[in-house]
């Protein structure tokens, strides 16, 4: 074996046996995803009336198309699951993969446990050269699983395992993404965040050009739109994913390359250096908004360029709305599907907004772990002054990236004072999302995965609940359901008003967890 990869199999069994814990659920959860599927379909759409309206449903609102990609045939099962499926797994996917890189690779040195690695006999390339590997044969397992269980629930063998090979493509093309986040990052969490961003802007332009319906050929600007062209359950084409396995080897090359001229513990971006003075701050509402102000200029450009985005889709969209006879017809009736468009581009928005949001309210979990708290609350600060100082960040920042996208999206689409209006609208269901995060941050941070899920939750219900008909009762469990259509007539504010409710009411569990229980 190379030396340069010295000790990577012993390495790689003990790190797959460490870390099947964190990427299982990922596994189960975008096999489901494609399994659930095909076992919905059938009893959501029984003939061939009910496709027919999903068809039409799906044709009246590009937002969905910018979400989930092009459907091409919704009249199989094997179709249906390809578009619902499709983009959403090989996103998954993608993150799964950069996860599981920049965890065993860049976090590791971080922590210090790599320079304790580092100390026996292990090659230069070891450390990552086993990340990666592990996210290959994670991406590896996740299409053999979502294949066998789909098949498993119905779906064809051909269309299925087409649909399947597609989510590894994409955690392969990933992975040396990750892999080379990693060395550019000045840690962690930065390699985090260029990995993360780099998946968010192929599937923004991916979703762009899907929605505004352009030319063939612009699919082929990003590797999302290459999976796209595999076009699982009506065509399985083999070739794009031949251009994704190129494109993987191509990136971990060069993660590989990178990693053996990368100082030890640095990244190829050094870290700013902090200020000569540490009195600037001098407050817990100073140093939440300190610990935060990188990833809020971060996120709220993010929001403006979202809101370009969306705001030029709107725009396009208006065509795309008179070719549509079903649209065209609520168009002559007086209808505005495009403000309906909106809407649903700022439900999108928001629930963007919460996972922002949730984020803030996680990394007071992670000072915590990292022996940064209890310092803190050893001299005269309260415990409700720290979290207060948090959550107040977690509420306020997601709400002015909302504010943001929503008025460039007003301003480029002509209709800035109900556009705003309706972003206004949408915050108290984007707290009430933080807030159960707070919830259990602050009262048992054990199963503070469920206000990720709370994100994910949302964006099933509102985004994908009325297209499989399900009753109002389950439907209100997202707190965006309840945010009502400004413009329309007769506007009912009291579904926020038992929204705010639920936000009081988390927020104060929260506030009496955190009170009460041990501080690491």
């Amino acid at each position: 074996m190379n030396q340069t990869l010295t000790g990577a199999r012993p390495l790689l069994h003990a790190a797959l046996k460490q870390d099947a814990r964190n990427i299982g659920p990922w596994v189960a959860l975008i096999s489901a995803l494609s399994a659930s599927s095909v076992l919905a379909y059938a009893w959501v759409f029984p003939g061939v009336p009910e496709r027919w309206e999903l068809s039409a449903t799906l044709g009246a609102n590009p937002a969905l198309s910018l979400i989930f990609g092009p459907a091409r045939d919704l009249m199989t099962a094997d179709g249906f699951n390809a578009w619902r499926a499709g983009a959403l797994g090989a996103f998954f996917a993608a993150l799964m993969a950069i996860f599981i890189v920049i965890r065993n690779s860049r976090a590791d040195e971080d922590s210090g446990q790599a320079e304790l690695l580092a100390s026996g006999v292990m090659g230069r390339q070891t450390r990552l050269a086993v990340a990666m590997m592990m996210a290959v044969l994670a991406s590896i397992a996740l299409g053999v699983v979502s294949w066998l269980l789909t098949v498993a629930c119905g779906g064809g063998w051909a269309n299925s395992l087409a649909l399947s090979v597609t989510f590894t493509a994409s955690g392969l093309m990933f992975a040396g993404v990750g892999g080379i986040a990693a060395q550019i990052g000045s840690d962690a969490r930065a390699a985090n965040s260029i990995a993360v961003g780099t998946l968010g802007v192929a599937f923004l332009v991916r979703g762009y050009l899907d929605a505004s319906e352009s030319t063939a050929w612009t699919r082929w600007l990003t590797p999302l739109g290459w999976l796209e062209e595999v076009r699982p359950a009506s065509g399985n084409n083999a070739g794009p994913l031949l251009l994704a396995v190129g494109l993987a080897v191509v990136l971990a090359a060069v993660a590989l390359a990178l990693h053996a001229r990368r100082d030890f513990g640095l990244g190829m971006i050094a870290p700013r250096r902090g200020p000569a003075r540490g009195g600037l701050v001098t407050s817990a509402w100073g140093l939440a908004f300190r610990i935060n102000r990188a990833s809020l200029i971060s996120w709220l450009i993010a929001f403006a360029a979202l809101g370009l985005v969306f705001g030029n889709l709107a725009t396009s969209v208006g065509d795309v709305f008179a070719s549509n006879p079903a649209t065209s017809a609520l168009i002559a009736a007086g209808a505005d599907p495009v403000f309906g468009f909106l809407v649903t581009i700022l439900q999108l928005v928001g629930i963007i907004a919460a996972v922002f949001g949730v984020q803030i309210v996680m990394r007071v979990y992670a000072e915590e772990i990292d022996f940064r708290v209890e310092p803190l609350l050893a001299g005269s600060l309260s415990r409700a002054k720290y979290l207060a100082s948090n959550a107040i960040f977690a509420f306020v920042a997601p709400a002015l990236g909302l504010l943001t996208a929503g008025t460039v999206i007003g301003l480029i689409a002509a209709a800035p004072g109900d556009v705003i209006r309706q972003a206004l609208a949408t915050i108290p269901a984007v707290w009430t999302i933080i807030a159960l995060a707070l919830a259990a941050v602050g009262a048992r941070p054990e199963i503070r995965l469920i206000g990720w899920l709370g994100v994910v939750l949302t964006f099933a219900l509102t985004l994908l609940g009325p297209l499989f008909k399900l009753w109002d009762w389950i439907l209100g469990i997202s707190p965006l359901w309840h945010v009502p259509t400004v413009t329309a007539a007769g506007v009912d504010w009291s579904g926020l008003a038992w929204v705010g409710a639920v936000t009081v009411l988390f927020t104060v569990v929260g506030f009496a967890g955190f009170r009460r229980r041990d501080v690491i």
